[in-house]
């Protein structure tokens, strides 16, 4: 027997996301970090703010357990008290757990592309339950990435049936977030309600914006010199929901309108994929009509 032979390798410690908001006043910090100390736990790190515009307090903490026999339902369960006692809004999550997501698309496929070409390399931490359409045009994409296809026409008869349709896959999957990759259908006001803060859109945005059909070919008209792309929370309110994530690009007067498209897709793909990003990280908390968006 070796003497120096170490002790097998321990399997990492369990962690965990906890992220709160709720009115600010003192002691919050205190009584969350005392928590986790008196829970064996060990917090990774932790970020906070204080809103003085609304008087509202928000926080994110990552933190790992000491025992092997603390859990995810154990957390809950203890925390209860002291979220009540400073009127929290609360969800502690397991860190590893990879945030079940639902992609919708119509006929431009760029960023569903992009979203099931960095799942699958790791560089999202996501998993993919179905990929959600009105057409067919990219059945063939998501079978090649493993990934379920349903077809949802839509026709302003039908949207009822097919948005019932989209939440019985949401229910089934236990899907958190839906992405709208580009999809072109006006979400009703019913379902933005039912995903209230578990549905991200990207569109166009530029300096000035145009709306409305070929937004890149109006840019071009005008002679515009930034570019950008908006991910943002949908709500009731049409391309008004809180902003997650906004990018943009210095563009030139030598560039063709079709030029000005392959950046805008470019553009579009970076700032959603960092929107779904930061949300499936549990990283951005709505505050209003604004976000946090903790780093």
């Amino acid at each position: 027997m070796n003497p120096t032979a170490s002790e097998p390798p321990q399997p990492p410690a369990e962690q965990f996301v906890l992220t709160i908001c709720c009115p600010d006043k003192p002691g919050i910090v205190h009584a969350v970090s005392s928590y986790l100390f008196m829970t064996g736990c060990n917090i990774e790190d932790s970020q906070q703010f204080g809103d003085r515009d609304t008087g509202l307090f928000f926080m994110r903490v990552h933190f790992s357990a000491v025992e092997p026999s603390i859990t995810v339902e154990k957390l809950r369960a203890s925390f209860v008290a002291i979220g009540d006692s400073f009127q929290m809004d609360w969800q502690l999550h397991p860190a590893r757990q990879r945030m079940r997501v639902v992609l919708m698309v119509s006929k431009f496929g760029h960023c569903l592309n992009d979203l099931l070409f960095r799942t699958s390399i790791g560089a999202l931490p996501i998993e993919v339950a179905a990929v959600v359409s009105n057409h067919t045009d990219f059945a063939e994409l998501a079978a090649s990435y493993d990934t379920p296809f349903h077809q949802i026409p839509v026709t302003p008869d039908t949207k009822p049936e097919a948005e019932a349709r989209l939440l019985k896959i949401v229910e089934e999957e236990g899907v958190e977030l839906v992405v709208l990759a580009r999809y072109m259908q006006v979400i009703s006001d019913d379902l933005c309600k039912r995903l209230s803060g578990r549905i991200i859109n990207i569109h166009h945005s530029f300096l000035p914006s145009f709306k409305g059909a070929r937004p890149y070919h109006q840019a071009h008209a005008r002679g515009v010199k930034l570019i950008g792309a908006t991910a943002h929370y949908v709500t009731a309110e049409l391309d008004e929901g809180p902003i997650i994530e906004q990018e943009v690009e210095r563009v030139g007067h030598e560039l063709s309108p079709q030029q000005l498209v392959a950046v805008g897709r470019d553009v579009e793909c970076r700032a959603l994929a960092r929107a779904v990003q930061w949300h499936s990280e549990r990283r951005v908390l709505i505050n209003g009509r604004r976000t946090v968006v903790f780093s």
